[in-house]
This record gives C-alpha cells, sequence and structure tokens, in this order.
C-alpha cells in the first residue's frame, strides 16, 4: 500500500471514533469515517480546536457545524497542482486526498511514455486526475454527470496553471456515454 505523503497543505491530525481530524491548509475539519473504529484519540485537545466539523442526521444527510466563520472556498496544493476546496452538504470538500498516490503513478506513468497520451477520466468529480494528467503532458476527455463538478474541475485546472492544455469536459452519465462508444 501506498500512502499519500506529499502533500503540502493536507494532513491527517488524528482519527478515533468514526471520523478524522484534518488540517485542509489552515483549516481543520472533522469528518466522518466509518472505517475507524478504534475510540481513543491520539491528542484530545486538537479535536477541541478544530473549525468545522460534520456531523451525520439519524434521518440521512448531515450538515456542518462551523465553531469559527470559513471562507467560502480555498486553495490547497499538491507538488505543482492547486485544488480549490470548500465543504459540501454530505461530508466532502471537492477533493480526496489519498487519490494523490493515483495522481503519483498516473504523472509517472504518462512522462515515461515517450508518445502523446489519452487519458479517459471517468466519474472525474472536481478533477483531481484531470488536472493531475494534464501537468504530465497527457490530453484529458474528463466526463462527469454532475455539471456543477465539471465546473468546478475547469476552476481546478485554472487554478493550476493548465487552461491552455488539451482537455475537453463532458457532462454525462458515465454508463450511458461509454454504451454510446460499444
Amino acid at each position: 500500500m501506498e500512502i499519500a505523503k506529499n502533500w503540502q497543505d493536507y494532513e491527517i491530525l488524528d482519527m478515533a471514533e468514526g471520523e478524522k481530524l484534518e488540517v485542509w491548509k489552515n483549516v481543520t475539519l472533522i469528518r466522518p469515517d466509518p472505517q475507524i473504529i478504534w475510540k481513543e484519540k491520539s491528542y484530545p485537545a486538537l479535536w477541541k480546536k478544530a473549525d468545522a466539523s460534520y456531523h451525520r442526521s439519524n434521518q440521512g444527510g448531515g450538515g456542518w457545524k462551523y465553531q469559527k466563520k470559513l471562507p467560502a472556498n480555498w486553495q490547497i496544493h499538491y507538488k505543482n497542482l492547486t485544488f480549490n476546496i470548500k465543504p459540501m452538504g454530505f461530508k466532502h470538500t471537492g477533493l480526496f486526498p489519498e487519490q494523490a498516490v493515483n495522481w503519483d503513478w498516473m504523472i509517472e506513468k504518462i512522462k515515461q511514455a515517450k508518445r502523446p497520451i489519452k487519458v479517459l477520466n471517468l466519474f472525474a468529480y472536481t478533477g483531481g486526475a484531470t488536472v493531475a494528467c494534464l501537468s504530465a503532458g497527457a490530453s484529458v476527455c474528463h466526463v462527469d454527470s454532475s455539471k456543477g463538478m465539471t465546473d468546478w474541475a475547469k476552476e481546478n485546472v485554472k487554478s493550476s496553471g493548465l487552461s491552455d492544455k488539451p482537455v475537453r469536459f463532458l457532462i454525462d452519465d458515465v454508463i450511458k456515454f461509454v454504451r454510446k462508444r460499444n
């Protein structure tokens, strides 16, 4: 197993009781993670200093509880990549930082290919893999069914200084998109 350890602006500070305590640049969040089954917090005092926490509802869904006013969105960096972050309605922030290991692998494969590479990024969300592949020199077709997530991916491409790179954004149901091409 590889660990995403090259983050400049993201860190997991602690994990316990189905939650993780994370720093996203200078914003500390508590978010649910059902895979965290142990009870004891390593740094209990840090949890009390969190800027916001996501609480699940018994009826489904949930919401953020803010201890202080946060910016509407902010940026974090992974190597030469820049991503726009904001707390969303379902515990997410618009990025899965553990995927950085996969981005590193893709970047390495693209750079070693010594030929033009075309990437089809399905279920592309806010474009973490799209940005990584563009930065390595690939052309990317980014497919996601959500216009909002696709617009966010465009922002991430722009924030990373990659707007001039070959990328095509498609808003489409991935299953239907793939079936159309068979």
